[in-house]
């Protein structure tokens, strides 16, 4: 016998030996046990964080006319087209307020502006923004979303959809939906 042939015995005596011992292994928990519980999130937290993201969710910042602004601005800047749904059916929303909650300094800038707008509103429509008809809620967020065409005394509205831009692409592109959106099918074999 030749020093290849030793050696390639010598492995596959190696492998099937950690092959057959490991088949002789008492099997694992019950799958049962392990799938009693399916409506837990199935994200490994440490016990702090998950205990401060269940005192988050249990939680409101929002005011329910504050929430309705929301979802209507979130609405304009991802609608629902043929490829996937819009920013509200993809829970933008709840993603906006827990992550106001978690990030305390987003609470001034999203609720002043949301004041902000409703008060704009108020003096050119009548109404709040989320009152407001779907041609005046377009005009007002027309003022406010393009910042190298915005008016200077929009400065503190401009800021506020940009902050409310960047949250509701960033709540909407990490779901399944906004997966499905881009195209993007993760790790996959080739």
């Amino acid at each position: 016998m030749n020093r290849r042939k030793s050696l390639k015995a010598l492995m596959v005596g190696s492998v099937s030996a950690g092959v057959l011992l490991d088949a002789c292994k008492p099997a694992k928990a019950p799958v049962a046990a392990a799938a009693a519980d399916t409506a837990a999130p199935k994200i490994d937290r440490f016990k702090d964080e998950a205990e401060n993201d269940k005192r988050l969710l249990s939680e409101t910042f929002f005011t329910p006319e504050e929430m309705a602004a929301i979802t209507i601005l979130a609405d304009i800047i991802i609608p629902a087209d043929a490829v996937s749904g819009s920013a509200s059916q993809a829970g933008v929303p709840a993603f906006i307020e827990f992550i106001v909650k978690d990030m305390p300094y987003h609470q001034t800038p999203m609720r002043g502006g949301l004041r902000w707008l409703n008060i704009q509103c108020l003096q050119r429509f009548g109404s709040p923004f989320a009152s407001c008809t779907t041609a005046n809620q377009m005009a007002m967020v027309d003022l406010i979303a393009w910042p190298e065409r915005a008016e200077p005394q929009m400065a503190q509205g401009v800021a506020f959809f940009n902050l409310m831009r960047n949250l509701t692409a960033s709540g909407f592109y990490t779901t399944e939906m906004g997966f499905k959106d881009m195209g993007y099918m993760g790790n996959q074999p080739n």
